[in-house]
């Protein structure tokens, strides 16, 4: 059997398992993954450099930036992504989910097609913004009919969508929104990729409690990374902070998440600037944020 074909059939056994026993034998530890996103704008980084990183940390997954800016563009998805799969592979790491710019069929292309191929399982959507706010019903519906063709795509390609609960002023930012719009939807195709940071700025006190317990039936993936409000030029407005250091209240949502079966990853995002100037200092500075908040994030779950 050619390695391609071993990758398809099995890739498609793996995801129908997933979702027909609901749960992972996965602790949320194994489930853990860094996102790359922190490391998009580093100049001149390598998939080996990347691999080494994981190595240092112990983490074997990787939640791959493939949109416009990230480690693989999506014009050379088709060269990079199996690069990226093969190097990481040599060092036991595989890449367990990608994240995308995807919210039209059109911005497809290879991207889909190529991880199915290489037994990638799982692919984050891109953002539909609510542009105005008195038209919100009318950006609604046509998000529902974009999410519609993009979910029987997905279907027929054998890959799994993760909607993200963004803050701000996107599609399903609010958890209740995303639920409305995923719910449509067969669970084994489309779920929520529940984010934890985002889920309390818009839901405060209770209100990311709630919308995770309603929630959680399709929560399929899951977000990890820790916020502060403050206030700037007279505004108020967020920030982002290491794990532990902000207002995500950890030791109340991490329980919850435990008792949630999920088939796929956990993530953990790094969103502000670990810092340094030359190639190397960013590269040891984007070590030693992930290692100090996986840390955090790893002494919680145990």
């Amino acid at each position: 059997m050619q390695r391609r074909q071993f990758f398809l059939i099995t890739a498609a056994a793996g995801i129908t398992a997933d979702f027909a026993e609901g749960v992972s034998s996965e602790t949320l530890d194994d489930k853990i993954c860094l996102f790359t996103d922190h490391l998009d704008d580093i100049e001149g980084i390598t998939f080996m450099e990347v691999a080494r990183m994981l190595e240092k940390l112990g983490v074997t997954g990787v939640d791959l930036t493939v949109r416009p800016g990230g480690l693989v563009e999506p014009d050379r998805v088709t060269e990079d992504l199996p690069k990226a799969a093969e190097i990481l592979a040599h060092y036991g790491q595989k890449i367990r989910m990608l994240t995308t710019n995807i919210t039209t069929v059109a911005d497809v292309g290879d991207i889909l097609s190529t991880a199915k191929s290489l037994g990638i399982k799982y692919y984050k959507l891109g953002y539909m913004r609510y542009d105005d706010m008195d038209h919100w019903q009318e950006r609604r519906r046509r998000a529902r009919k974009q999410l519609a063709e993009l979910i029987a795509l997905g279907k027929k390609i054998g890959i799994h969508a993760g909607f993200h609960n963004h803050s701000g002023p996107i599609v399903g930012g609010v958890v209740w929104d995303c639920l409305d719009l995923v719910e449509r939807h067969d669970k084994e195709w489309l779920g929520v990729f529940f984010d934890i940071a985002h889920a309390t700025i818009e839901g405060g006190k209770i209100g990311w409690n709630i919308g995770f317990r309603r929630a959680r039936a399709r929560v399929t993936m899951g977000a990890v990374k820790d916020f502060v409000w403050e206030r700037v030029n007279g505004k108020w407005t967020t920030r982002w902070v290491p794990l532990g250091q902000g207002m995500v209240d950890f030791d109340e949502y991490l329980p919850l998440l435990a008792e949630t079966p999920f088939p796929g990853p956990l993530t953990l995002h790094i969103e502000y600037d670990p810092g340094g100037k030359t190639k190397a200092e960013r590269l040891d500075r984007a070590l030693e944020a992930a290692d100090r908040d996986l840390k955090f994030l790893r002494k919680k779950i145990r």
